[in-house]
């Protein structure tokens, strides 16, 4: 995003931020206690530790958030990231978060993975999953564990019957009840039901996995599927599966895109086909153009993920792992050990149109936030923030 500098000269300076994005205070004493203070910004998705507890040897060590692939959904991560830098002072512990940018490949991800291997400034990573079930990349997160790295996945997860152990938790999104919260969206959207194809990049991703089953579930028995297409990431690809999916299936009414690059491929081939009456459009996360798409009436509900606390709680709790702060590890993952207790949730939205979507809160969870899409755009406005 170009609005870093701007924003933070701005003087939102966010000295320790109350809560995290799933809503729980994860303020921590640190030693002496006179070290910590917070700043309230109204938000309860934030908070930022200061303690100064610093890493052994010499030289600044990386802590490297791996994406999946090149998208928007990336930038606001990003953002996240940054504010971590800042905010918990990596600095003074001889830390520095950095996002790098798989090519959107299994191998690619691999490659990087292997090359941290032999790099000795690294001491945090936090992939997101390409591949829930590729071995290899299993295998390397173990390697890097064994080295002294600590190792996170961020925004997808590996199989967590399989891998579990590869990784210490997972920072992100329920993506199973994102899913089933998609598919609420549809059910309330177009209650007689309908036929419906995903669009996804990888189907077998976790996210990806879980989001396409949890919509199923919360669509309902008067949907149904048509089936899932890939495009590898494939911008071009990802139109295409579109025009496909339309010419292929007569009775095909509802069009749902899994990852967030793929809300504005159904829009342009939705467009530029000129039937927008004939689809309840639903997809997750809000790219700049699904917001713009959402908001000339192309886009009927988003379900929103939150990749900037993915970014910052994702960087705060692999610092807490590496100077061993287990009052932080402690307060952010309090049932560690329990199950599921490694899971890390950033929470939530429903973003509609307006007022006037047929949707409403009490469709939904009270753990997701309901919102319409002025609304939304205030929250992004307040971090600075073009998509999320």
């Amino acid at each position: 995003m170009n609005s870093r500098s701007r924003r933070w000269s701005r003087g939102v300076c966010i000295a320790l931020v109350t809560g995290w994005f799933v809503g729980c205070d994860t303020s921590v004493p640190q030693s002496p206690p006179s070290q910590s203070s917070t700043t309230d910004h109204g938000d309860p998705n934030l908070r930022s530790d200061t303690g100064s507890a610093s890493i052994s040897g010499s030289g600044t060590k990386r802590i490297i958030i791996l994406t999946n692939g090149d998208s928007p959904f990336w930038d606001a991560c990003r953002e996240g990231l940054n504010a971590a830098n800042s905010e918990l002072k990596l600095a003074s512990s001889g830390l520095k978060a950095v996002l790098d940018v798989n090519d959107g490949t299994p191998q690619g991800q691999l490659s990087k993975l292997q090359q941290y291997a032999t790099q000795g400034d690294i001491a945090g990573v936090g992939v997101s999953a390409i591949d829930a079930n590729n071995v290899a990349v299993a295998d390397e997160l173990r390697s890097l564990q064994k080295k002294g790295i600590k190792v996170l996945t961020i925004d997808s997860d590996l199989d967590r019957t399989q891998f579990r152990d590869s990784r210490f938790a997972f920072v992100g999104t329920d993506n199973l009840a994102g899913g089933e919260t998609l598919g609420a969206c549809a059910k309330g959207l177009r209650s007689a039901g309908g036929e419906y194809v995903t669009f996804v990049g990888r189907t077998g991703a976790q996210n990806a996995i879980e989001r396409i089953e949890g919509f199923g579930q919360g669509a309902g028995e008067n949907f149904v599927d048509r089936g899932k297409m890939a495009d590898d990431t494939d911008k071009a690809l990802a139109r295409e599966n579109v025009r496909n999916a339309i010419r292929n299936h007569a009775g095909l009414n509802v069009l749902v895109g899994i990852w967030s690059y793929n809300a504005p491929a159904i829009v342009d081939v939705v467009r530029e086909l000129n039937r927008r009456k004939d689809f309840t459009i639903v997809v997750f996360d809000a790219e700049p153009g699904a917001i713009a798409a959402m908001k000339e009436g192309q886009i009927d509900a988003m379900v929103v993920q939150n990749p900037f606390a993915m970014g910052f709680q994702g960087v705060k709790l692999m610092r807490a792992m590496i100077v061993d702060d287990q009052a932080t590890i402690a307060e952010m993952l309090p049932n560690y050990g329990q199950t599921d207790g490694d899971i890390l949730d950033t929470g939530l939205k429903v973003v509609v149109p307006g007022d006037d979507s047929p949707l409403n809160a009490d469709r939904f969870k009270n753990s997701v936030e309901f919102l319409a899409l002025p609304s939304f755009q205030e929250w992004l406005m307040k971090y600075g923030l073009t998509g999320s």
